[in-house]
């Protein structure tokens, strides 16, 4: 990561909303538009890396049968447990990605306001892991505000190198969503495993 998790414990800790997920106004029409823009009405498995607080994750929990929400803040993860707690098949959990990726078989991978955070080579192993487990027909989208990040890459240069990345080691399809401007957001839809 470019920013420890000291970094943004210590945003927590001054203030335990730091970006107004739950009363934003940006972040609500982002939400609906993510959601929305989802192609099934509900997915099996799912995994959402940097899930902060939880409020998204909330959201996606009422789409899933099993929901991994993930964040490196000791101190979102404890308020994402909370969000949570009304849907037994959901769990928040710490780790630092992406040393900590679980394993699985995932139907969504969400990859909201994450993976400019992220070192190059971060990107790059990141991209290998969504490869190798999102399953057939699965989809990871990708969700990133167009200001300024303060992040050493850009959030499109982020997105652009996990793609790069990403297709080297899986096949995909990429739909493009119309937003307002303010963020940039894609769902990238794969198809069977690569030899």
């Amino acid at each position: 990561m470019t920013q420890s998790s000291d970094h943004f414990d210590q945003l927590y800790r001054a203030n335990p909303d730091p970006w107004d997920y739950q009363s934003s106004a940006y972040e609500r029409r982002k939400y609906d538009a993510t959601l929305a823009a989802l192609t099934r009405a509900h997915y099996d498995s799912a995994l959402e890396a940097g899930c902060s607080i939880g409020v998204l994750s909330a959201r996606l929990a009422r789409r899933c049968n099993r929901l991994l929400a993930l964040d490196f803040s000791d101190l979102a993860v404890a308020q994402a447990v909370k969000a949570l707690a009304p849907f037994p098949h959901a769990q928040a959990r710490r780790a630092t990605l992406p040393d900590d990726w679980p394993v699985g078989g995932y139907d969504l991978i969400m990859l909201s306001e994450f993976i400019y955070y992220l070192t190059s080579d971060q990107i790059s192993q990141t991209a290998k892991l969504v490869a190798r487990d999102a399953r057939d027909g699965a989809e990871c989208v990708l969700v990133h505000w167009q200001g300024d990040t303060q992040t050493t890459l850009t959030p499109n240069a982020a997105r652009d190198l996990f793609c790069a990345e990403l297709a080297a080691h899986r096949g995909f399809e990429t739909i493009t969503h119309t937003t307002t401007g303010e963020y940039d957001h894609l769902t990238l839809s794969f198809d069977t495993v690569q030899a």
